[in-house]
């Protein structure tokens, strides 16, 4: 199963989905070309949370004729506290769930120190874009990407 992670600081959105697109069914039910990722889950856990089901139902009519709809459950903004807030919380309280212990930094460091003297130069793009054209590359033939939309835009 391949997984793609697309990250950069100036990408035209910030968040954090994953996408898991279905196979197509061995029979098409409408008898015409569908999108590929007709068939998905998307789950959003960051800036807000978005769990949605992305399938291809019967346009209402005559005809067999299909559209991608999408089922969309969010969660109420007001059951969540900002993340700062949250983390000064903790740590005022005494709980360090949130917090790493001093000997697993140290081991994390021993991983990573190593590959940070194999430096590769970085791949610039314009601020506000979906990233370099290099990224499209490494998609391939499992592509296109998925390009999130602001928060505020995919509420219902």
């Amino acid at each position: 199963m391949p997984i793609y992670i697309r990250a950069g600081k100036a990408l035209a959105v910030t968040a954090t989905e994953i996408i898991v697109d279905f196979k197509r069914p061995p029979r098409e039910s409408f008898a015409e070309i569908v999108s590929p990722a007709s068939g998905h889950m998307r789950i959003r856990i960051s800036p807000d949370v978005i769990i949605a089901l992305g399938l291809r139902v019967k346009h209402p009519g005559e005809g067999m004729e299909g559209q991608d709809v999408e089922l969309i459950l969010t969660e109420q903004e007001s059951a969540f506290m900002p993340p700062y807030q949250r983390l000064l919380g903790d740590a005022m309280h005494g709980i360090g769930d949130l917090f790493g212990r001093q000997d697993i930094v140290d081991a994390q460091w021993r991983i990573v120190d190593p590959v940070l003297d194999d430096v590769v130069p970085p791949v610039t793009y314009e601020q506000g874009s979906w990233g370099p054209e290099e990224a499209n590359e490494l998609i391939g033939s499992d592509g296109p990407w998925h390009n999130p939309k602001p928060a505020a835009a995919s509420r219902p």
